[in-house]
């Protein structure tokens, strides 16, 4: 490797990348934290003729439905993300979630147009889970690709942020409207307006994201390919021989996403529904919660580029296993300062996860089938992970225990701490079979100095060995002359 080897990406192109990829994720999870908030009431607009508690489940699961199609999203977005490159896709991703989001609100009630309201409602939403299939994987890429070795945990960790960010506005605009409108007024009509600001959110991050160069790594892969190093794989051969990677990402991103949903989009029923709190209390507390995770996330990304990702994933594990009863059993105390505790405790078990994830997944693969790969992965994941806030319900009301959410997280938290013990550490690494990228040229050649200095360090040990075995061998040849050379 020499100098010229390593790719230096400057602060404004790697700033540029970050905006345009965490935008994308937060109008994602806008509509995840909105629909969330508004299960109950978009359960009776869609589903009036239900018990309110089947509403619920109807309504969340109209939710979960959509992950039914988004490995299928997946499949084709992350094959076309390989093929034609990481930032035309991403930029047709978020006109089909922004548009998907915003025809939500034009849907009329199952009063006004009876069954085709909750039909059209379950379209809109496998529209977008389609597209939302290669969105995450796509922007995580997108980020890794663009961001410095020493700083891929730092600069990933933002496009969680953006993730959390989303949920924040989506929260606060249901808030806000509420507190304008009044409950009836906002039940009635009210609800549409936030699924509608996905609108003008798309169309900014759809100019954002078409203002981007592509990745310099997928660049140079493109030259390879260009030059007929690199040969075309089918997506059978692409899982076979990355199959140690996608059984590492699937086991990462369920822990995550179970945890996620859990959180961020069943608590809030499971306050108002279950433990029958105010609803706008919940809501609040949720925000509150959020913010917290603001500002753990960048942190826990900072501190794995010096202590490496394992750590993070291994202590959110434990963590999740061991304190999920005590948590919910705070939650269950219905004392606001227990029930932000509880909460506030399973939300940095989730920093634990959020921080890190974003910039191990893309180090699991190779440059030329790193897209397909890991959203066949991850919506494979997610597909299960998806359910949760169904699961959690059903569970909760089949069998009266408000702790069943708690023992769904223990299970979950198992499923992390297997995982890690198999996985390789990725901190302060090129990406798998890259070169590696500086943020400037001193730190190029600080990264090459390093690069010798490990090469001698092994030739070092290589001629002491070498020397042993000659001793060795000498001694032996004394104590056994028969022994020949």
């Amino acid at each position: 490797m020499e100098l010229n080897d390593i790719t230096i990406i400057s602060d404004d192109q790697f700033k540029k990348a970050i905006t345009a990829a965490s935008l994308g994720n937060a109008i994602e999870w806008f509509d995840f934290g909105v629909y969330g908030f508004l299960a109950y009431v978009l359960g009776k607009v869609f589903f009036p003729e239900a018990s309110p508690s089947v509403q619920l489940v109807a309504s969340l699961a109209t939710f979960s439905v959509p992950f039914l199609v988004r490995p299928l999203g997946g499949i084709f977005f992350g094959i076309l993300g390989d093929k034609f490159g990481r930032q035309k896709v991403l930029a047709v991703t978020i006109i089909i979630m922004s548009v998907s989001t915003f025809s939500i609100g034009l849907i009329p009630s199952y009063a006004t147009i009876g069954i085709w309201a909750p039909i059209l409602l379950l379209i809109a939403k496998l529209a977008q889970g389609f597209s939302v299939g290669g969105e995450y994987t796509g922007a995580a890429i997108f980020v890794a690709e663009y961001a410095p070795d020493r700083k891929r945990g730092f600069l990933g960790s933002w496009l969680d942020f953006g993730s959390i960010a989303g949920f924040v506005l989506g929260a606060g605009v249901v808030v806000s409207i509420t507190m304008l409108l009044g409950q009836e007024r906002f039940e009635e009509w009210g609800w549409r307006i936030p699924f509608f600001i996905a609108g003008p959110l798309g169309i900014l991050g759809m100019y954002l994201r078409s203002a981007l160069d592509e990745t310099p790594t997928f660049q140079k892969h493109s030259e390879s390919v260009e030059n007929g190093s690199v040969k075309k794989q089918s997506l059978m051969e692409v899982i076979q021989e990355n199959g140690r990677g996608i059984l590492i990402c699937i086991g990462l991103v369920i822990t995550t996403n179970v945890t996620y949903y859990m959180l961020l989009t069943y608590m809030p029923s499971y306050l108002s529904h279950n433990l029958k709190y105010s609803a706008d209390h919940g809501v609040l507390i949720i925000i509150a919660i959020m913010l917290g995770i603001l500002l753990i996330q960048p942190v826990i990304g900072l501190l794995s580029d010096r202590f490496g990702r394992k750590i993070f994933v291994r202590a959110g594990s434990l963590g999740l296993f061991i304190f999920s009863i005590p948590a919910f059993y705070l939650i269950n105390t219905g004392s606001v300062v227990f029930i932000f505790f509880g909460l506030m405790f399973l939300a940095t078990m989730l920093s634990f996860f959020t921080g890190v994830m974003a910039s191990i997944l893309p180090a699991l693969f190779p440059t030329h089938v790193r897209y397909s790969a890991m959203a066949i992965a991850f919506n494979i994941s997610v597909l299960v992970a998806g359910f949760t806030p169904t699961a959690a319900a059903w569970l909760v009301e089949a069998t009266s225990n408000l702790y069943m959410p708690a023992y769904y997280l223990m299970i979950i938290a198992v499923i992390g701490f297997l995982t890690v013990n198999h996985m390789k550490e990725t901190a302060n690494r090129p990406l798998r079979g890259e070169t590696p990228v500086a943020s400037d040229r001193a730190e190029a050649k600080e990264i090459l100095q390093a690069h010798y200095d490990r090469i001698e360090a092994r030739i070092e040990s290589i001629d002491e060995e070498i020397e042993r075995l000659q001793k060795r061998r000498g001694q032996l040849i004394q104590q056994h002359p028969e022994i020949n050379d």
